[in-house]
Formats: structure tokens, C-alpha cells, sequence
């Protein structure tokens, strides 16, 4: 696979599903895109895995929530995250830590995105005020009809 020429600049990718974004990844994002001069938030598309929201809401909340951030793009992909990296001339994968848990499952994959393609990956710790904050919680909330808005940002809107 072909690198693409970066121009020089530091491109970073982030990864997940975001079913829902939630204001831990808002937060990542926001404390990431200073290290980078581009930080591509990239939905991975799995066949495999049911989500409660489309692909295309998902990305349209991405979008929303970073329209004021003019070094983020928000995307949806198929395939490696790895290959993507390639493709968009990253050399570094994003990703929050919540817990020990998310550390042990995270470098896991971490190591096998540099042995595939040499991409660094950059871990940051959700602060303490967003560590409990995770997408499947959310999506429990959301499906026992309880309030969301305090753990998501103000561009997800839900009945």
C-alpha cells in the first residue's frame, strides 16, 4: 500500500464506533488536536456488530460536534484502521483510556497497528470528570429512556 504524501504535516486518526459520541470523545478530541496538525475522528464500519444508531447519524453528529474545529475531519471507513492510517498519511492512532481495562485491551491493539504498518498510537486518559462516560452506558441510558444530555455533546439530540 502506498503512502500518500503528508506535506509535512502531523496527522493523527481516532477511531471508534461513537454510537454515541459522547463528551469523553469530545474531550479527547479537543485535548489531541494541538499535538497534530489534522486529526481525522474515523467510524470504523463492522458488519459484525449491531449498533443502535446508522452510520450516517453517527457521522452527522461527528460532524456537528467538530464543525467548529478546522483541523478535524470526521469520516467513516471500512477495513484495518491501520490501512486507513496509510491511506490518509497518518502516523499515529489516537485513543482515550478510561481504566486499567481499557489500557489492557488498547496496547494489544496498539502493538499489532505498528507491527502491520509502523503507526504509533497515543494514548490519553480521560480526565477524571469523563472517566466513568462510555458509549455503551449511554446507549443503556438512552434505550431505559433516561436523560443523556449531561454525557453527550449538545449536537447529539435525542427524543
Amino acid at each position: 500500500m502506498k503512502t500518500p504524501a503528508s506535506n509535512g504535516q502531523r496527522i493523527a486518526v481516532f477511531p471508534g464506533s461513537f454510537d454515541p459520541v459522547t463528551i469523553g470523545h469530545a474531550s479527547i478530541v479537543r485535548r489531541a488536536l494541538p499535538l497534530f496538525d489534522r486529526l481525522v475522528v474515523a467510524i470504523g464500519e463492522n458488519s459484525t456488530k449491531r449498533y443502535m444508531f446508522p452510520l450516517e447519524q453517527r457521522l452527522a453528529w461527528l460532524k456537528a460536534t467538530f464543525s467548529n474545529l478546522p483541523g478535524v475531519e470526521a469520516i467513516s471507513f471500512k477495513g484495518l484502521t491501520a490501512d486507513l492510517c496509510v491511506e490518509r498519511g497518518a502516523k499515529y492512532i489516537v485513543r482515550g483510556l478510561r481504566n486499567s481495562t481499557d489500557h489492557g485491551s488498547e496496547r494489544s491493539i496498539a502493538l499489532m497497528n505498528h507491527a502491520l504498518r509502523g503507526v504509533e498510537t497515543i494514548f490519553l486518559p480521560a480526565l477524571p470528570e469523563h472517566a466513568h462516560i462510555s458509549s455503551t452506558i449511554v446507549r443503556e441510558l438512552i434505550a431505559n429512556k433516561a436523560d443523556v444530555s449531561a454525557f453527550v455533546p449538545d449536537a447529539v439530540r435525542l427524543p
